[in-house]
């Protein structure tokens, strides 16, 4: 009796050969792809992430793709299960996610890759439907203002002619989102260079004028930045 139970719990250990068909793989390759990059597409056009939405989201097909493959091979085995969990704990991801957003369309093309690794297409299909009229609903009933994504550049030719906060302050205050990009002081001058997110054509007239009002012989200039 002792036997029997050792002989079956080895036999659930043993790692068996995953019965992998070569058209369900690339059935569902394409239907990963393809969901893929309706999702890159989503994410470019309703997330609100100042950063490098493009770079950001070419990242989306690779991490399905291989969550896929990882799931076909170990879903067969309770050993490669185990091992991968080892290993995960073993090896440190760090990804520079600034906003929650970014972390939400990641685990979105994980789930892609876990369910088609586990050869659920119908849920595959039925989930992403639902998560992209989420999504496209919440783009399309929020109100969004006018705006653009632009690269602020502030020059000063005298050194001590104003400081970085009286900068941020203005920055702040008239401009709906910002971040610092550069800061470089020496004795030629200052420059400080942000990431802004401009309400509407008129903040930047009006962020002008107060800044030269404030401090003469500053330079201003506005860059496009299209993170799409």
């Amino acid at each position: 009796m002792q036997n029997d139970k050792w002989g079956l719990f080895q036999k659930f250990l043993i790692t068996e050969n995953a019965n992998i068909s070569i058209t369900d793989f690339l059935i569902n390759s394409s239907i990963l792809i393809i969901l893929v990059m309706l999702l890159e597409l989503s994410y470019s056009k309703c997330a609100s992430s100042l950063s490098n939405r493009r770079g950001f989201a070419a990242n989306f097909t690779l991490l399905a793709f291989t969550t896929m493959i990882i799931i076909l091979t170990v879903k067969s085995s309770l050993a490669l299960s185990l091992g991968l969990v080892g290993a995960l704990s073993i090896v440190r991801f760090r990804a520079a996610i600034k906003e929650p957003e970014e972390l939400v369309y990641l685990f979105i093309a994980i789930s892609i890759g876990l369910v088609l690794g586990a050869n659920q297409r119908v849920i595959a299909l039925m989930g992403f439907a639902v998560m992209m009229a989420i999504i496209w609903i919440r783009f399309l009933t929020i109100k969004r203002s006018s705006h653009q994504n632009l690269f602020l550049t502030v020059h000063a030719d005298e050194q001590g002619q104003l400081s970085l906060s009286d900068i941020v302050g203005i920055v702040k205050k008239e401009f709906k989102d910002a971040e610092l990009k550069r800061y470089d002081e020496s004795p030629d001058g200052l420059d400080v260079s942000f990431l802004i997110e401009a309400r509407n054509p008129k903040s930047l007239q009006v962020f002008h004028d107060e800044l030269k009002k404030k401090y003469s012989g500053i330079r201003v200039s506005f860059l496009e930045n299209t993170p799409v």
